[in-house]
């Protein structure tokens, strides 16, 4: 009866849900229509044998490194939802019970960490391996964290060989030349090749929509009748299209560092708004270690803090370091690790440590933060192809290299840090052989969806604070709390004001009306962690 009766619910959402458009339509399209109506068709469908199924829970497989009381299982979804019957795949799902009093218990509290192409598999340890405001909410929910499709063991997603993706060293100009941008050209079209060659259509089909569709089918194999979820970074998006597509089926809804879902945004103009935000972040780190030039010596203001950074960056490009350990150092690798002081304070620290020891001649602990890791290849080439094949099939993106040499130099010029690497990781999608679809119009009208907490920091630089700000106007009676001077990605864990706020939304379903604010969490102190 339990399966029934989903199918029904599902059925009748059928006749109003919309999906993705294909590049080539417009909304009143009929094709569009007819899409729409297939792809919910399907959706309930394949939820209906969800329920029915349910999940076999087990032991984890070692390669999840989730010990017991964690239990792991598996959820099958299609390919393709306008062809339910058709090939299908598996998502892998990991569960650790609520540890509460049963009286206590909500239900499934379902997690995605965003990139696209991060797993959320490790989420139910996080109440006893984090504590504080997860331990809190893991007495009342069952944690369940899973791998999107593609991801992990979900049907693992490539677009190279791992013995092909970068150990290092690899160089990054600050002024590419034009044999420079010709030669990452190159490497974006093989890439996007690779990827077509390897998944064929199946490329059409790892949409953020398709997500959100599988995320209700997870729902109903799970038995909730509505949904629990938290979703960050990328995982806001998917929430935010959930609750579009899905917004009966909606318990608690927090989206945590939130995406702008402006069509016009996703995900070309999306990437170029972070760079002028990652270069602000750049800028708060460069300060706070000015403030403490007595502890590193790195400089007194922002610039000779830059200059330092410069001097280091020279010298790897020069002299790669860690040749002995088998993994290598040059610009790129010293970037792409900097960049976790844009992204958490409290990272801040150590990589002031770790640049102010190899200013003294020790590569050590900086080779100990930015070195490609051991047996990390395989992983960083699934992450990255996931990424590109969400980001890539979502919307259109520019094909002409012109409009992307033009948009980035002229943002290069006030926004050095990120802006080039940002466009190298996103330039396959100038090159997709995929399906590139128009994005998903997010919005709910007046007493559509049940209250939603949306978490922002007014600094976060890979999700700016307008995207949080125009999801909070799409979603009618949502309600946003802002972490005012923050920068950190991801407001849950760390601001005691912002997570009084979650907990009070998800054990008793109360908000702080429709915004709500709180102090920004206090700077780190200086040390050697």
């Amino acid at each position: 009866m339990r399966a029934a009766a989903i199918y029904g619910t599902l059925a009748a959402l059928a006749l109003t849900a919309t999906g993705v458009a294909p590049a080539s339509s417009s909304p009143g399209d009929p094709p569009l229509r007819r899409q729409g109506a297939r792809e919910a068709a399907g959706a309930a469908r394949a939820a209906a044998e969800a329920a029915a199924t349910g999940i076999d829970w087990k032991k984890c497989p070692a390669v999840e490194q989730l010990d017991a009381p964690v239990q792991c299982g598996k959820v099958t979804v299609p390919v393709d939802y306008t062809e339910p019957g058709g090939r299908k795949i598996r998502l892998t799902v990991s569960r650790g019970r609520a540890t509460g009093p049963a009286a206590d218990r909500q239900g499934p509290l379902l997690y995605n960490p965003g990139g696209p192409g991060s797993s959320g598999m490790p989420f139910p340890v996080f109440g006893t391996m984090l504590g504080g405001v997860w331990k809190k909410l893991n007495r009342a929910y069952d944690f369940v964290g899973y791998a999107p499709r593609g991801v992990g063991r979900s049907a693992p997603l490539t677009c190279r060989g791992s013995k092909k993706a970068g150990r290092g060293p690899t160089r990054s100009p600050r002024e590419p030349s034009a044999a420079f941008k010709r030669k990452m050209r190159k490497q974006a079209a093989a890439y996007a090749r690779g990827c077509a060659k390897r998944q064929g259509d199946r490329l059409d089909h790892y949409t953020t929509p398709d997500n959100a569709r599988d995320l209700d089918v997870l729902r109903a194999a799970l038995g909730s009748r509505r949904l629990n979820y938290l979703g960050a970074s990328w995982g806001s998006y998917v929430g935010s299209v959930y609750a579009t597509l899905f917004p009966g089926h909606v318990r608690r809804l927090v989206l945590d560092s939130v995406v702008d879902p402006s069509p016009d945004k996703i995900w070309y103009q999306s990437n170029l708004d972070q760079n002028p935000a990652f270069e602000r972040r750049w800028h708060d780190w460069k300060s706070w270690v000015a403030e403490h030039h007595s502890r590193y010596r790195l400089g007194r203001n922002a610039r000779a803090v830059q200059r330092t950074f410069d001097r280091a960056r020279d010298a790897v490009d020069r002299r790669p370091v860690g040749g002995s350990v088998g993994r290598y150092v040059g610009s790129k690798e010293l970037l792409a690790g900097f960049l976790d002081v844009a992204y958490d304070d409290r990272a801040w620290a150590g990589y002031a440590a770790a640049l102010a020891d190899f200013r003294r001649g020790d590569p050590q602990p900086l080779m100990g933060l930015v070195a490609p890791k051991r047996g990390g290849a395989a992983m960083a080439e699934n992450a990255n192809a996931v990424y590109n094949a969400v980001q890539c099939s979502d919307a259109r993106w520019p094909r002409a290299w012109s409009r992307w040499d033009r948009d980035n130099t002229a943002l290069a010029r006030r926004a050095p840090f990120n802006t080039w690497e940002n466009a190298w990781m996103n330039l396959p999608c100038a090159y997709w052989r995929g399906r590139q679809s128009r994005p998903l119009d997010v919005g709910t009208g007046p007493g559509e969806l049940p209250a939603v907490l949306l978490l922002a920091s007014t600094r976060d630089a890979a999700t700016p604070y307008t995207g949080a700000v125009e999801t909070w106007k799409r979603l009618s009676g949502s309600s946003l709390v802002t972490e005012r001077g923050g920068g950190t990605h991801g407001v849950a864990d760390g601001n005691a004001c912002a997570d009084r706020h979650l907990t009070a939304y998800l054990l008793d379903g109360k908000t702080p009306g429709r915004a709500a604010e709180c102090a920004a969490r206090p700077a780190p102190k200086p040390g050697y962690h």
